[in-house]
């Protein structure tokens, strides 16, 4: 009786254990990495349908707001040094 509980039960876990390692459908380079196109979609995204076309003035916008703000910290930290009184507003400082 011990061993047929024991049989059914390794046969049990053995069967858990290939379900586990079943084939998904996907062609994975190692484990995990496992990203596959859908059909249709070009090697070269590049020039294609799916290209996003950025462009560049819409790229640039944060490191120009990003400039400006240091501008203004600048200004901020230099009213501090020399009143030693904190002013947000820029435009109250001039």
């Amino acid at each position: 009786m011990k061993k047929i509980l024991l049989l059914s039960a390794g046969l049990v876990f053995a069967g858990l254990s290939l379900q586990v390692s079943a084939y998904d459908g996907t062609k994975c380079k190692e484990p995990g990495v496992c990203w596959e196109p859908k059909p249709g979609y070009p090697d070269k995204v590049a020039g294609s349908k799916y290209d996003p076309k950025h462009d560049p003035n819409e790229l640039n916008k944060q490191s120009q707001s990003i400039k400006e703000m240091e501008e203004r910290n600048e200004k901020r930290w230099q009213h501090l040094s020399k009143t030693g009184k904190f002013v947000y507003d820029v435009d109250e400082i001039e």
